[in-house]
């Protein structure tokens, strides 16, 4: 029983730690209000005095909204100081007296003494917080919206005094609240100031005028972050954008758009800030790329002008798809084989914008181990998956990030996914290719070197051997013409010399190596003929122009001697000789080109 009572005590004081209470020592001495309604965000700026009337220091303040106006808030940031300014640890509360009002505990940068006092700014972005009044519109007419909120700041400590300054799109205004005192200058309202204000009090405020600012929205944003050790990241992001103004009333004439310049609410075109690195720059869509697109690179980003391929009115939405390569040095930091990627969840889209619904995929190198992510704000993540691409074997984790909350240029801020990867593994790519084109080129030796056939090809081997034949009977004759350069050698010899014995020995000589090659050739031309009967026709032609350039080497020869011996004319040797030389360049080139066909 008493451990029973014990663990409920327990529980109770557990769920009393989880709540925070409000200190009536802390009162607001002033707190000036800046309420901005220039774009499609209402942003608050407020710069708040605190002061500590009790006896013991404050570390934390709670900050509240109108409870209305909870579902709309995309951003609240806290800082201290003005020129160095200090960023506060702003979180969620609860308090157990107030469950029904949204609260947020400033952690301040040093506890606030009894009696002292400091000066903090808190910052709140609502998003939806615009109402288009009217809804819907025609193409000529100007877009007019509708803001209703608080009078007064909604504190759950009392406020000495209070200001509001209202900054608008445009000196046009339908009406607005006229709680005294109240002025009006321009595109500027000005409430108060109002003293003496109780905790969470409220007040009407409602202000109707022109706004035609962009009223684009991202209803989904899919960024895809791809990661490769080999010095490159890729990032590529599919976006959906609605234009969230009043609905275009009536058809759309293109006509008067051109002419009249109508349509002032519409958005023609907006521009995205991308990294400095970023290169191979793409904006496309279904249909395919967008030309009309414009790319500025500038000192500390590149500038993308989007132009869609036709004007967003009320209503109207678009899709497309851009992307870009960065260097990954500058984004991945390594001790050994620990790595850690700091990016960006999401990027700068559009000046003011809205995002309703994120998906942030982390394509991670393959082999990757003990995952560790660290984001700004809650984001919820989804199970690991696997991505395969080329020359993967177990697939590339993929860390999925999710979030639903209204995100608006202040959560453009970096993630950080710590990971191990071994630099050895970085080989396992490379040493893939060289193994595959390895086994490439041996299966090709393989394939030509073996014979798969079953059966003998007897016409192959023939060939073959007729081939190997061929080749004896060139090399033979190869041996005649040197034979034949060696008479021409004697002939020269025998008319320098007039040596007639000498040349007849010479003479005799040649003609014995020339009967064996001759009979050499005659064989293999019996082969070959049983062979091929074509090829035995062209030795035989062979053998027929050899026997006719010998018969003219022995007529010049016979020329020779008669010349030598004094039995002949040398003008009727030379006429003769002429006629002999050239059957014989005849005779030689015939024998080339047999060679030379088989």
């Amino acid at each position: 029983m008493l451990k029973s009572v014990l663990v409920g005590l327990g529980l109770v004081l557990a769920a009393q730690a989880a709540f925070d209470s409000i200190n009536k020592d802390v009162v607001v001495k002033s707190c000036d209000r800046t309420l901005d309604l220039t774009t499609q965000l209402v942003k608050l700026q407020h710069k708040i005095v605190v002061e500590n009337q009790g006896k013991g220091a404050v570390k934390s303040i709670l900050f509240s909204l109108d409870p209305v106006l909870k579902d709309k808030v995309a951003f609240i940031g806290a800082t201290f100081g003005t020129s160095d300014k200090t960023y506060l640890r702003v979180t969620e509360a609860k308090v157990q007296s107030d469950l029904d009002k949204p609260f947020w505990k400033i952690e301040l940068k040093s506890s606030l003494a009894a009696g002292g006092s400091t000066t903090i700014s808190v910052e709140v972005v609502l998003g939806g917080a615009l109402e288009m009044f009217p809804t819907a519109i025609s193409q000529k007419e100007k877009q007019l919206v509708r803001f209703t909120g608080n009078l007064y700041t909604f504190l759950p400590y009392l406020t000495n005094t209070q200001t509001t300054t209202v900054q608008l799109a445009s000196s046009n205004l339908e009406s607005y609240t006229k709680t005294k005192p109240v002025s009006l200058s321009d595109s500027t309202i000005t409430y108060g100031p109002y003293n003496n204000i109780a905790p969470f009090s409220v007040g009407d405020l409602a202000i109707h005028g022109e706004n035609n600012s962009p009223m684009l929205v991202v209803a989904r944003l899919e960024r895809v972050i791809e990661v490769s050790m080999w010095g490159n990241i890729a990032v590529e992001e599919t976006i959906d954008v609605v234009h969230k103004g009043a609905a275009l009333k009536g058809s759309f004439s293109r006509y008067e758009f051109q002419r009249e310049n109508s349509g002032v609410s519409s958005v023609k075109n907006f521009k995205t800030l991308l990294p400095a690195a970023a290169k191979d720059v793409y904006y496309r869509d279904d249909i395919g790329n967008i030309s009309t697109s414009h790319m500025k690179v500038m000192d500390d980003a590149v500038e993308l002008d989007l132009r869609p391929r036709f004007p967003l009115f009320g209503g109207w939405k678009t899709h497309y798809v851009t992307g870009y390569n960065v260097p990954s040095y500058e984004y991945i930091f390594y001790k050994g084989d620990q790595h850690v990627l700091n990016m960006r969840v999401i990027d700068h889209i559009f000046d003011d914008m809205l995002v309703e619904e994120v998906e942030v995929r982390i394509i991670l190198p393959e082999g990757v181990t003990n995952l560790e992510l660290s984001t700004p704000y809650a984001m919820a993540r989804g199970e690991d998956t696997l991505h395969y691409t080329y020359l993967d074997t177990t697939g590339r984790t993929v860390v999925t990030l999710y979030s639903s909350r209204l995100l608006t240029e202040s959560h453009i801020q970096d993630f950080q996914l710590g990971f191990s990867y071994p630099h050895r593994s970085m080989l396992v790519e490379p040493l893939i290719l060289v193994a595959a084109f390895f086994l490439l080129y041996l299966l090709a030796i393989i394939y030509v070197r073996l014979d798969f056939s079953i059966t003998l090809d007897e016409g192959a081997e023939a060939k073959m051997k007729v081939a190997g034949y061929c080749e004896k009977v060139a090399s033979l004759q190869d041996r005649r013409a040197g034979l034949y350069h060696s008479l021409e050698e004697a002939l020269i010899k025998l008319k320098a010399n007039k040596d007639i014995q000498s040349f007849q020995n010479t003479l005799k000589r040649i003609g014995g190596d020339q009967k064996a090659e001759t009979v050499a050739i005659a064989e293999l031309q019996v082969i070959i003929r049983g062979v091929n009967m074509d090829l035995g026709d062209k030795v035989g032609e062979l053998q027929k122009q050899d026997k006719a350039f010998r018969d003219l080497q022995a007529q010049q020869a016979s020329l020779v001697e008669k010349l030598v011996q004094g039995k002949m004319a040398k003008q009727a040797y030379i006429d003769q000789e002429g006629s002999i030389v050239k059957k014989k360049e005849d005779a030689i080139e015939k024998i080339n080109n047999i060679i030379k066909s088989f």
